[in-house]
């Protein structure tokens, strides 16, 4: 009986503990479905009929997304096996198609993270047709980046401004490979081990304005930060179901301030860390209501710090805003 009580005060305060919402972040809103920005008969573009035929089209189980403001999204979702573009302004609900359908299938089996290049490109990968994908915001066509790639399972990506490069955790290999916009390879990094530099199964990565890279060391439970050339520079996170701590760490992000944003599916909850890899804060707990989540997935942060979450099993993006910092 006194273990049973024990156990029960503890999981009460855990609850509370998760239930803490990081002082210097505000939820904006969120979206959904097109209903969220207006009535379906305006729209001029493809749309996909997701879930209520054309009254209605919704997303499915959005996993990335990137965002050039509040109003206009490029979204991976994982449910609808397509990459969608979204725009507010425009009334669009838009599936972007594949350049040349005979190249690559229809749908994407397994989409998992999207980047911003240069010259208005976006990069995406699907880890199970094991490649990456290039399109443009003007021709909105995808096709496949460099065909003669071999690559094992790529999951995360990112583009690294200062270097001209792009970055991708090959995850069944256990190292990230490093490569010019066209995709071809520079370099890797990493062995499968639990030493900083080597990883276990890592996967999705952010990289700031000053090229530092931050990587989710996946089945290690932690975060690898690199400089530019790829020299580990700190490592922090462990296994745990307390502040700090990881049980399935999924997308990344860093404000303006330098705080790290790492989303943790099963706590349903994104934590705040700063740069030396202090627990600072959380925010959102399981639910469906404004602020909560189930099972996040992605996170996007916006030269305006504002914070853009796949809230996955909740099938809407949600959005905050960091309005202070540390």
């Amino acid at each position: 009986m006194r273990i049973s009580l024990i156990f029960r005060i503890m999981i009460f305060l855990l609850t509370l503990n998760l239930s803490s919402i990081a002082q210097d972040v505000i939820w904006v809103g969120q979206f959904s479905s097109s209903k969220d920005f207006a009535s379906a008969d305006k729209f001029s573009q493809k749309v996909i009929d997701f879930i209520f035929g054309d009254t209605e089209n919704r997303l499915m189980r959005p996993v990335a997304l990137v965002a050039n403001d509040t109003t206009t999204f490029w979204i991976l979702d994982q449910g609808a096996k397509s990459l969608l573009k979204i725009d507010k302004n425009k009334n669009e609900f838009q599936i972007i198609e594949n350049q040349d359908p005979s190249l690559f299938p229809s749908l994407f089996p397994s989409l998992v993270a999207i980047a911003k290049g240069p010259h208005d490109k976006f990069y995406f990968t699907d880890s199970q047709l094991n490649k990456i994908f290039i399109f443009g915001t003007q021709s909105t066509l995808i096709k496949v980046l460099n065909d003669s790639l071999i690559l094992d399972q790529p999951t995360g990506i990112a583009y690294s401004a200062g270097e001209n490069e792009l970055w991708v955790s090959e995850t069944r290999k256990h190292r990230l490979v490093i490569m010019d916009e066209t995709g071809k390879i520079k370099k890797t990094i990493g062995k499968r081990g639990k030493e900083p530099g080597e990883f276990n199964f890592p996967t999705l990565i952010w990289i700031d304005k000053n090229g530092m890279v931050f990587v989710v060391d996946a089945m290690n439970f932690r975060v690898q930060v690199l400089d530019r050339f790829g020299n580990t520079i700190s490592v922090f996170g462990q296994a745990g179901d307390g502040s700090g701590n990881f049980a399935s760490p999924k997308g990344i992000a860093v404000d303006s301030k330098g705080n790290i944003f790492v989303v943790d599916a099963l706590f349903h909850t994104v934590q705040v860390f700063d740069m030396e890899g202090n627990y600072l804060s959380r925010f959102g707990v399981q639910g469906r209501k404004e602020s909560e989540f189930w099972m996040p997935t992605g996170i996007y942060i916006d030269e305006n710090d504002y914070i853009y979450v796949s809230d996955s099993y909740n099938n809407r993006i949600q959005i905050f805003k960091v309005i202070n910092g540390n």
